[in-house]
């Protein structure tokens, strides 16, 4: 099972972090150290799943290594990175996180899949964007990486949540995210 996003990005986003390549290094830089956190809040809060804390410390380890390289863009362009700020869209999907054991679990890992494949669809515009030359190579990376990490969410879900739940809830989520990436503004940040 594949996440197959609800709507794509528009051409006045990618315009816009084009524009202002800076400012989307700074909250490309941010995200990734937040998966990081993400990934190890996971494997906290789920000891008696191993093969989940298994995977969690792969990941927050490549997320870390992501922030790492990302950061190295930043320091090679002089900027420095500003203090985390919240982000409209995360916020608004973890908001649709139901409460309760099972329930709150499953959406954890969807709404964790879901933000991982429009990171996979807007790196991999940005890439195809970018001029030859290294920072293309870079982002074709990233977008790899990132559609590794959406299947990993959704492969976990379905070992562990009920499949009758899955797909039916997966559906609604998508929609929903489509709702908010509509009626967020066009800002030169990854979402």
């Amino acid at each position: 099972m594949t996440i197959l996003l609800h709507c794509e990005s528009s051409e006045e986003w990618l315009k816009t972090v084009l524009a202002d390549f800076d400012t989307f290094l700074l909250d490309h830089a941010a995200n990734e150290k937040k998966a990081s956190g993400v990934a190890l809040n996971l494997a906290a809060h789920y000891p008696d799943k191993p093969d989940l804390v298994t995977a969690m410390i792969d990941l927050a380890i490549e997320e870390l290594s992501h922030y790492r390289d990302v950061f190295k863009l930043i320091r090679e362009r002089h900027l420095t990175i500003p203090p985390d700020a919240k982000d409209p869209y995360v916020n608004q999907l973890r908001g649709l996180i139901r409460k309760g054991t099972e329930n709150y679990f499953l959406d954890r890992l969807l709404v964790a899949g879901i933000i991982e494949a429009r990171g996979l669809e807007r790196f991999t515009k940005i890439a195809q964007a970018l001029p030859s030359g290294p920072l293309k190579g870079f982002y074709q990376a990233i977008a790899h990486s990132e559609a590794r990490h959406a299947n990993l969410f959704v492969n976990l879900a379905k070992q562990h949540c009920p499949a009758s739940d899955l797909q039916c809830r997966l559906d609604l989520l998508l929609t929903a995210e489509a709702n908010i990436l509509e009626q967020l503004p066009h800002r030169a940040m990854l979402h």
